[in-house]
């Protein structure tokens, strides 16, 4: 973890050349905004705010059998390192948002609705393969959808697609382990059974 950490840190000693990149896609990106996209984007950014992402994997777990069962827990295992990772390195950076919001508890970098998605995107694909590029396109017009309404900037973004996605393929490998090498049964949609 102490490596991870470093990592971080030294990531966020490299956002600082950035700065003017973030500023010019920000600049195009609201630029281009349009009263019609307004709500159909909020829509998509509280996809996985905590109350939706709860619900979500309620759902699965109620409605998708086994295997649904098994993905939804998996999935929450997957979140705990994400958010800890998440939520440790937006205290430290303390990043000011675009908007221009500034709170230690809620920092701009990195964007944990982002990390959210692309952890929950990495393990639907690795259940349900057949999927996986809807899941990630889900995953990253969540992204983009944080960059238009003027929350994150793209770093932000990116960085957290990143931590999302390796930390939960990590936490699935290390699931699999505890499994003695066995992913996910294949039963079930998508699994050709």
């Amino acid at each position: 973890m102490n490596r991870m950490m470093l990592a971080l840190l030294l990531g966020a000693a490299f956002l600082a050349p950035l700065d003017s990149l973030d500023r010019r896609i920000r600049s195009e990106v609201q630029a281009g905004r349009r009263p019609a996209l307004e709500r159909p984007m909020q829509l998509v950014s509280n996809a996985c705010n905590p109350t939706t992402l709860s619900a979500g994997l309620l759902a699965l777990a109620l409605l998708g059998g086994p295997a649904g069962v098994e993905v939804a827990r998996e999935a929450v295992i997957a979140l705990i390192p994400v958010n800890i990772v998440v939520e440790g390195t937006k205290r430290i950076t303390n990043r000011e948002r675009p908007d221009g919001e500034r709170r230690r508890s809620n920092a701009a970098f990195p964007s944990s609705h982002v990390a959210n998605a692309f952890a929950i995107a990495a393990v639907l694909a690795r259940r349900w393969r057949s999927g996986a590029l809807w899941f990630l396109v889900a995953a990253a017009l969540v992204g983009f959808s944080r960059v238009y309404l003027n929350r994150h900037w793209a770093s932000d973004v990116v960085v957290g697609a990143a931590l999302g996605a390796v930390l939960a393929w990590r936490t699935a490998r290390w699931l699999e382990q505890r499994r003695g090498g066995r992913g996910f049964p294949r039963t079930g949609p998508g699994s050709g059974a």
